[in-house]
């Protein structure tokens, strides 16, 4: 795929600050060497007005390039790699040199010096991108700097369109979380439900072998795609998992995406909750949660009146560093058919009714979980 410069970005050859520096150094040795009568200024002048034509004359082509870069993957686990591949192809009629690549990722910009370049070849470089941070990476635009050896001009050109890494949390795999009724555990049944168990879901567009009675002529009449209803069975276990954002931890995040991860990869509804409210999306499929939890941001809200209102049935999970928290999940006990707290930080907790499992890194998650 080639990135095409951007319309806007079609400069000239520019001074660097060393060329404007060379510049105003010419001017003040002219105005010396005529003051004074000394021709030794006006010779060093000279020379280095011709060494500024010299680079403006090197800078001034522009040259004809194909250039692509590629994020790959586009959403990684935090702390897995993910690099930037620059392919540059030289179409143009000469070999060039000095080439530069200057990528922005986040806040810092990454530079990459490309060997000469001759007529129809091609280099290809890869950059690691930084995924030690949970959320949103922006990367690009992308220059590409052409200078002189001596560093007195440059020409900057822009391709393509800022790309974006999504960094995800980590999680560890874990069963299904239990809803204590046996027939929950052979899977999603929506096909097959019990009558009257069947609800509606979602919209989502047509693939083939769906069921064409599903088809939801209004949404394909207004959005030109064929639309079809998504059922569920509303007799499966709901999975609520409720994460404390006060005091937020990367550990906390990891933990809460686990849990939703276990229970939506194996397709049973997920309701993901903070102090700030629910999930905001209708979908509550992994990638939906994962991509939520990517970006979800330390709160001020307790997570208290959360769990009250929270619907019940099913199993909730409440993710909190807050052992007060946990206490308090004891008065909902009686409205799902478990309740779990993760309780991310050492020392003992104790709640009647309700499993606490105390982590200190994600990788105590799995037994933990195992154990209840």
């Amino acid at each position: 795929m080639h990135i095409p410069p951007t319309t806007a970005s079609r400069p000239a050859a520019v001074l660097t600050p060393l060329g404007w520096g060379t510049l105003a150094g010419c001017a003040v040795l002219y105005a010396a060497g005529f003051a004074l009568g000394y021709p030794e200024p006006v010779v060093l002048a000279t020379g280095g007005l011709l060494a500024l034509a010299a680079a403006l004359a090197w800078s001034a082509p522009r040259p004809k390039l194909a250039v692509h870069r590629e994020v790959t993957p586009l959403k990684v686990p935090r702390g897995e790699a993910a690099v930037a591949v620059l392919s540059v192809t030289n179409l143009g009629r000469h070999g060039l040199s000095g080439l530069r690549a200057q990528d922005r990722i986040g806040a810092s910009e990454h530079t990459v010096d490309l060997p000469r370049l001759p007529k129809g070849a091609v280099r290809t470089v890869s950059y690691p991108l930084p995924t030690e941070v949970r959320g949103e990476i922006p990367v690009g635009p992308l220059r590409l700097v052409r200078a002189d050896p001596f560093g007195l001009t440059r020409r900057v050109r822009e391709y393509g369109l800022p790309a974006t890494l999504l960094v995800r949390p980590r999680t560890v795999a874990l069963p299904v979380p239990p809803s204590g009724k046996a027939h929950h555990l052979e899977g999603p049944t929506s096909d097959n439900a019990p009558s009257g168990t069947v609800t509606f879901h979602t919209l989502r567009e047509y693939v083939v072998g769906d069921d064409l009675r599903h088809v939801h002529w209004r949404s394909s009449a207004r959005t030109g795609t064929l639309m079809v209803r998504q059922l569920i069975d509303a007799s499966l276990p709901t999975t609520t998992v409720v994460l404390d954002t006060r005091g937020l931890t990367e550990l906390a995040v990891d933990a809460a995406a686990s849990v939703a991860l276990a229970a939506a990869g194996a397709g049973f509804p997920v309701r993901l909750l903070t102090g700030d409210g629910p999930l905001p999306s209708t979908r509550s499929d992994a990638e939906t949660v994962l991509d939520w939890l990517a970006t979800v941001r330390e709160g001020r809200k307790p997570v208290t009146e959360t769990v009250r209102l929270a619907r019940g049935g099913g199993s909730l999970v409440l993710i909190t560093a807050d052992p007060e928290e946990a206490g308090r999940a004891a008065g909902v006990r009686r409205r799902f058919e478990r309740v779990i707290c993760v309780y991310v930080g050492t020392g003992a907790v104790g709640v009647p009714g309700v499993k606490v499992m105390p982590i200190a890194s994600l990788d105590a998650l799995p037994l933990a979980w195992g154990a209840r």
